[in-house]
């Protein structure tokens, strides 16, 4: 099942997205869900064309935990090696906007890189997670771009500036509850012009680890998203570029850059 979360004529909505019976394979339905999209899902009988609604983040996390130098060449492409445990940092919820919406340049910043990475959202209370039962917990996957401020983490040290900006966390373009996260390709362009290609099979820590080892650290809430770590390529963007992430069976998230 797709689920996405979208501005209806009357409001907001959570949805599940379905082909539409009158036009199979061709066109889609935004089916809205009852309350919530966590557990089995019930649904209160309204129904949009897409063309009548517009995609938002699929979720507003209480929290966002991300990965850093998950993928070998990546690490190597910021000067180190793998580390040993995850290194986990957190955006805020503030920083999560959804497809098309544009990421704003900070005017104190010389240089703003996109990081194309997938991204695991919890789907119930869970804490101390064994590893064994680490993608248990989750309700699907969707893609990420975790934004950052590549001159302000150098400068500081630590990252939470650097990532955690307005607009620094875009999301989407929905939340697939079925695709397997064990071997996806990932790509991201900028006005498309490939700059990442690689493959989820390649993280240093797989999706169960890293479920198991953050809820080791903290208390993870339905909603709550994972951001699992980018691949090498990364690179700085401009007011005025689109970037995209593709992975295999999620889609693309685009979104456009401008200056604040």
């Amino acid at each position: 099942m797709r689920l996405a979360r979208v501005a209806q004529p009357e409001g907001v909505s959570f949805v599940a997205l379905e082909p539409d019976p009158k036009s199979p394979g061709e066109k889609v339905l935004a089916v809205e869900i009852d309350q919530h999209p966590f557990g089995e899902p019930t649904f209160t009988g309204r129904k949009w064309p897409m063309a009548d609604v517009r995609l938002l983040a699929p979720i507003l996390p209480t929290k966002v935990i991300c990965v850093g130098k998950n993928y070998a060449e990546h690490a190597r492409e910021m000067g180190g090696e793998v580390p040993e445990n995850p290194v986990l940092f957190m955006k805020p919820s503030t920083s999560v906007i959804g497809p098309s919406a544009p990421i704003k340049m900070p005017p104190n910043s010389e240089r703003v890189d996109y990081e194309g990475e997938l991204a695991a959202v919890i789907g119930q209370p869970c804490k101390d997670v064994p590893e064994a039962r680490g993608t248990d917990v989750v309700l699907g996957y969707t893609i990420a771009n975790d934004v950052t401020a590549r001159d302000q983490q150098r400068a500081d040290g630590q990252w939470t500036r650097a990532k955690g900006y307005d607009t620094f966390c875009p999301l989407g373009p929905w939340i697939d509850t079925t695709v397997d996260p064990s071997d996806l390709g990932l790509r991201t362009e900028l006005d498309r012009e490939l700059c990442q290609e690689s493959r989820t099979s390649l993280l240093t820590h797989d999706v169960a680890g890293l479920i198991s080892f953050v809820s080791r650290v903290m208390t993870l809430l339905p909603g709550d998203v994972i951001l699992t770590g980018t691949p090498s390529g990364v690179g700085p963007m401009r007011a005025g570029q689109k970037v995209s992430v593709s992975i295999d069976g999620l889609g693309t998230l685009t979104n456009p850059v401008q200056q604040a």
